[in-house]
């Protein structure tokens, strides 16, 4: 496991529809470049951890055969 997707495992997971709806509605008024800053950075996270946890699954198929 990369040292990332570690450090995402430790973290309470938060339905990417819920961690948008507290962006969005969130306490802080966001301008709209910060805003899509802010969604691209999540996404973008949330893709990495994604594509690295499907690495990890496919080097554990491989070992298995």
């Amino acid at each position: 496991m990369t040292q990332q997707a570690e450090a995402e495992s430790s973290r309470p997971h938060i339905p990417l529809h819920d961690r948008l709806a507290e962006l969005l509605d969130g306490p802080v008024a966001l301008d709209k470049r910060a805003l899509l800053g802010t969604l691209y950075a999540e996404v973008s996270r949330r893709e990495a951890v994604a594509y690295a946890a499907g690495w990890n699954d496919a080097l554990t198929e491989l070992r298995r055969r």
